[in-house]
């Protein structure tokens, strides 16, 4: 048999293909040099780099319609109180308008001191619009009220709500819009995991600190979440914006330039949009994979693309929280995570509060943030949005908080699983009956 392991250069060619001229026929000659150069050809095709993950992921995006952008600068905002401060300094910045998007506004103290500047930047002449999910506002404990509705609309704060809750009231369970945005005068964006509320300053007794993480965009990439903002503006008000140019301004030249693109679950549009993103992405994982997710009860393609990353020598770790503010779901979580250590992946329980963050990075190369989580509600159901970031310093320092939040974490090994009581167990098998539905 021959070998397929060949040098592009002759003299190191295997003993079997050296031949004696004088011994052989001329029409033998041509085979063998055929035979030689088809040889050559696939080694010196195996010889070339492999191409990289990131590349991989963004020509599967790309190829999905998915508008990949140069040109942006990201700033990561990892606390609620370093989101909100900058939030509130660009809204002050504001001198056209500032659009809002958000699962929930909590009636709390930093929801009403947003309220009030905005009042004060309608004053000045800004259009200030503003849209919340009306199943996200009654779930919370501190819900807007109608009468704090109409209070901001006679401040002159446009605002309203996705989807009213209206009999019969099972036919607005699904389709929520779970997204998190902010566009400011078309030229900033802030997107990511946190509504508006205190306990992502201040915590919540039941959980503790409250982690999570948002960004602020500059570039084209702001333009993307603004048409994303004006698609459900129009769906809710009947009012289009999007012909009017003063929404879209040209993006100013930026120093460190972040390749991005925004991917959006629009249900019945791309319901599978960031599902098959996450998917791509940790199938063309050639080294390691990272991620913090909250709800991990991820969908079957999920679970398949972690098995089969975790199955080719993929380091894996997953972050997940010990504790959550949903009940039941922590227990569903951490037993097919378990599933997961057990074939080989590292995973983490946060003790420092609660992670809500939604984040993944590639092999160091690459990664992705926003509001999805990973499990059916997110992929399957609800209106979504992620960026995925192509670009080393962005995911670095991603990665340097994953490793500083391992310090506050315990590994999920078997001797851990095995100190949760028998019902703690059962609990989280059966809840992961109801995978699809979580």
């Amino acid at each position: 048999m021959v070998s397929l392991r060949l040098s592009c250069r002759p003299e190191q060619l295997p003993m079997t293909l050296f031949f004696n001229l004088n011994a052989l026929k001329v029409k033998n000659i041509r085979l063998i040099v055929w035979i030689t150069a088809c040889l050559l050809s696939v080694q010196c095709l195996w010889a070339q780099p492999a191409v990289s993950s990131d590349s991989i992921v963004k020509h599967f995006l790309m190829d999905s319609g998915v508008k990949v952008t140069e040109g942006n600068q990201v700033k990561l905002l990892k606390s609620g109180k370093d989101k909100f401060a900058d939030l509130f300094e660009e809204v002050r910045r504001a001198r056209h308008h500032v659009h809002l998007e958000y699962f929930n506004f909590r009636n709390d103290s930093i929801a009403n001191a947003l309220f009030a500047l905005l009042a004060e930047k309608v004053k000045e002449g800004v259009e200030v619009r503003a849209l919340f999910d009306d199943f996200g506002n009654m779930s919370n404990n501190q819900p807007l009220k109608n009468s704090h509705l109409r209070k901001l609309r006679r401040l002159g704060i446009q605002i309203y709500a996705f989807d009213p809750i209206r009999f019969p009231y099972v036919n607005h369970v699904l389709k929520r819009d779970h997204r998190k945005i902010v566009v400011i005068d078309g030229r900033v964006a802030y997107m990511g995991g946190m509504n508006v509320a205190d306990y992502y300053i201040n915590g919540t007794e039941v959980v503790g600190k409250w982690r999570d993480m948002h960004m602020r965009v500059e570039g084209p990439a702001v333009a993307e979440l603004q048409l994303i903002f004006m698609d459900m503006w129009k769906q809710v008000t009947h009012e289009d914006l999007v012909a009017q140019a003063a929404y879209f301004p040209q993006p100013e030249a930026v120093t460190d330039s972040v390749e991005m693109a925004i991917v959006d679950r629009y249900p019945g549009r791309t319901p599978k949009s960031i599902r098959r993103a996450y998917v791509a992405s940790i199938d063309a994982a050639q080294r390691k994979i990272q991620l913090i997710n909250p709800y991990f009860v991820p969908t079957h393609s999920i679970k398949k693309a972690l098995k089969d990353a975790i199955d080719r020598g993929i380091d894996v770790e997953i972050m997940i929280s010990a504790k959550s503010d949903i009940p039941f779901t922590p227990d569903a979580s951490t037993y097919f995570a378990y599933q997961l250590a057990k074939r080989g992946a590292r995973v983490y329980l946060y003790n420092g509060g609660f992670h809500h963050s939604k984040i993944m990075m590639v092999d160091d190369i690459f990664c992705t943030l926003g509001s999805a989580n990973l499990n059916s509600r997110s992929l399957r159901y609800d209106y979504e949005v992620n960026a995925f970031m192509f670009n080393r310093d962005v995911t670095d320092e991603l990665i340097r908080m994953f490793e500083d939040d391992k310090l506050s974490s315990t590994p999920l090994t078997r001797e851990v699983w095995m100190r949760r009581t028998p019902w703690k167990r059962f609990v989280g098998w059966f809840a992961n009956l109801f995978a699809p539905f979580l």
